[in-house]
């Protein structure tokens, strides 16, 4: 799930590699990735895990996808300026769908430049492809769910102490879902923008190796990170709260805890 710059680079020229760069245009526009095409993942924004609204998302991605040009026959990388929430993002939504060879950039094209490796400025088309798929259920997370086990469940909120306290307003309510505990996303990640190793984020996840996880932010977006993290550090029963507390905050009828 996490490639180096000495990887990807090593597969640049490969026809099968399709490189994804999650940033904003103006950022992809001042340099990038040779190759990489430019899919600013925040502007795809999720927030209702009704049935519907799951169904919806499903289709959107699908669309969204096949517009990028990713099918399950390429090794699909993404990459943000860091190695941040948007890329890990990408990652998540494709193993959400299955696709076999995804990765992301550690280090970002922040530690990309600092190794003077070749950066394009001439923006590259996309190859649009029929994504489809397969739904992987196991590893996204609906509001009923979390609700209806809220005490089986660990829930990890990704967001700052902040957000978590409810001192940062950011939905109709603040605070957040209870019983859950606060880990930042932010300590996935040393200062240099690449992520901590295995034996550091062991520490950060002290949490037992059998237990079932739910990682939620504002829109899933850090929640993501964590769940990288939690998978490369072997969790196996992890999932992301899709609508997170963009959703959850503005359901008046859904337990606080500040």
């Amino acid at each position: 799930m996490i490639i180096s710059t000495s990887e990807l680079n090593s597969v640049l020229e490969d026809q099968r590699t399709l490189v994804i760069d999650t940033r904003s245009f103006k950022e992809y526009s001042k340099g990038h990735i040779p190759g990489a095409v430019n899919l600013d993942l925040f502007a795809f924004h999720w927030i209702d895990t009704s049935k519907e609204g799951i169904e919806n998302f499903n289709k959107q991605t699908q669309m969204l996808f096949s517009f990028a040009g990713i099918d399950e026959k390429k090794k699909v990388i993404f990459y943000d300026e860091i190695s941040g929430m948007l890329a890990a993002r990408g990652v998540w939504m494709s193993l959400y769908f299955s696709h076999p060879d995804v990765s992301m950039l550690d280090g970002g094209f922040k530690k990309w430049q600092k190794e003077n490796l070749e950066i394009q400025t001439a923006p590259n088309s996309f190859e649009p492809t029929n994504f489809i798929g397969t739904i992987n259920p196991s590893i996204i997370s609906g509001f009923e769910n979390i609700r209806d086990n809220l005490d089986s469940l660990t829930i990890i909120d990704t967001r700052s102490t902040g957000e978590y306290d409810g001192t940062i307003l950011r939905a109709a309510q603040g605070g957040h879902i209870p019983n859950s505990i606060n880990i930042d996303w932010a300590l996935n990640i040393r200062e240099d923008g690449t992520f901590k190793d295995d034996f550091e984020l062991s520490k950060l996840y002290d949490i037992p190796k059998d237990s079932k996880i739910v990682t939620y932010c504002q829109g899933a977006y850090r929640a993501a990170s964590s769940f990288l993290m939690l998978k490369k550090l072997g969790f196996e029963n992890v999932q992301v709260y899709l609508g997170s507390w963009g959703e959850w905050g503005n359901k008046l009828d859904l337990p606080v805890e500040k």
